[in-house]
């Protein structure tokens, strides 16, 4: 028996010994030739190799496309507008028309705000920079806050302050459509009121909160435009909201931003 058990083992005559030089070239081949290639062949072996294999990439293209939380709308990929949904948590409203969601994959499903101690959403302003999706309301204009140096159009606070009760820190979905110059997702919004699942846009169309947005391109509307005209001609006749000034003092959010558009070039 031989010591250590790794060692080589001693010749037993002068022929073998010359045999067994190390310094011999051992050939690729000769090595290739002596592996068992059966048992890569077992079906026993291929079998579970290609399930664990197809269960792994599964989860992962799933985890991607379904439970990976996305911090920002540049962060959305491209084939995701058009075709699939966003869902989170509104964690603040900035004007009548867009808002700031932070995306929450899966709801409460996949634990969003019950499993201890993971998957909670943030509460300080400091920890939300750059972690939400800024969000325009798709296919409605909402009157103006002042900005920019300009003022504030009437009826801008009604309907900042009918869209923070209605939505803010309460779960909505949003059908994005695409990313406007302003960094924003464009998208068609619901929210659960309820038993009853809203969308945000008609009803601030039917409360004469907004107008239908018009504009010669870049209008997204998803399938609800027909809709949305018929809510706004209800609210008109209704004299709901900001259809209900006298005469000659209502003006659009359209007609505003032109007027201040047109203001802007006289001053240069």
């Amino acid at each position: 028996m031989r010591w250590p058990p790794w060692s080589r083992a001693s010749p037993s005559s002068p022929d073998e010994e010359s045999t067994l030089n190390p310094k011999d070239p051992i050939s690729w081949t000769s090595t290739l030739n002596a592996t068992d290639w059966s048992h890569y062949t077992d079906p026993r072996t291929i079998i579970p190799t290609i399930l664990l294999t197809g269960t792994t990439l599964f989860f992962y293209r799933f985890y991607r496309s379904y439970l990976r939380r996305i911090p920002q709308a540049a962060s959305i990929a491209p084939g995701f507008w058009r075709k699939r949904s966003v869902f989170g948590i509104v964690t603040s409203v900035g004007d009548g028309d867009n808002f700031r969601l932070f995306h929450t994959p899966g709801g409460r499903l996949a634990g969003w705000g019950w499993v201890p101690g993971r998957r909670k959403v943030p509460a300080e302003r400091r920890e939300l920079k750059d972690r939400t999706i800024h969000v325009r309301l798709a296919g409605v204009d909402a009157p103006e806050l002042a900005h920019f140096g300009r003022p504030e159009q009437a009826y801008s606070r009604d309907a900042l302050e009918w869209l923070t009760s209605y939505i803010l820190h309460r779960r909505v979905r949003a059908y994005v459509y695409k990313r406007d110059q302003y960094d924003r997702a464009v998208a068609t919004v619901y929210v659960r009121r309820g038993l009853l699942r809203r969308d945000v846009g008609l009803q601030m169309l039917k409360r004469g909160l907004a107008t239908v947005y018009e504009a010669k391109t870049g209008a997204e509307f998803g399938e609800v435009e027909e809709k949305y005209r018929r809510a706004e001609w209800w609210a008109k006749r209704k004299r709901k909201g900001m259809w209900g000034a006298k005469k000659g003092v209502f003006e659009s959010p359209r007609d505003y931003k032109r007027r201040m558009g047109q203001a802007d070039e006289g001053e240069k």
